[in-house]
């Protein structure tokens, strides 16, 4: 009895297996592979869009920060210089 399951098992996992390899190799696969992966750029594209703008914004922040502690220093400098006469 055990035998027979073991080798019906087999032989299932086998037709499965090679149902399979067919299904995946049919043209209606091949399009859904297709689609998604074009979904995956879109995605990509999507996010790398977003990515170069925040990456854009950070930069004019630290300008604009930059901008910001210069004047402050050079506000301080002056305001020292003007308590030490």
């Amino acid at each position: 009895m055990k035998d027979w399951k073991k080798a019906a098992l087999f032989v299932g996992g086998t037709l499965f297996g090679t149902a399979g390899v067919k299904i995946l190799g049919s043209d209606d696969a091949k399009k859904l592979y297709t689609n998604c992966t074009a979904a995956v750029l879109r995605g990509k594209a999507c996010v790398m869009k977003t990515a170069s703008t925040v990456q854009e914004n950070a930069e004019d922040i630290l300008a604009e920060a930059n901008v910001i502690n210069e004047e402050r220093a050079k506000k301080e400098e002056a305001e020292f210089q003007s308590e030490q006469e």
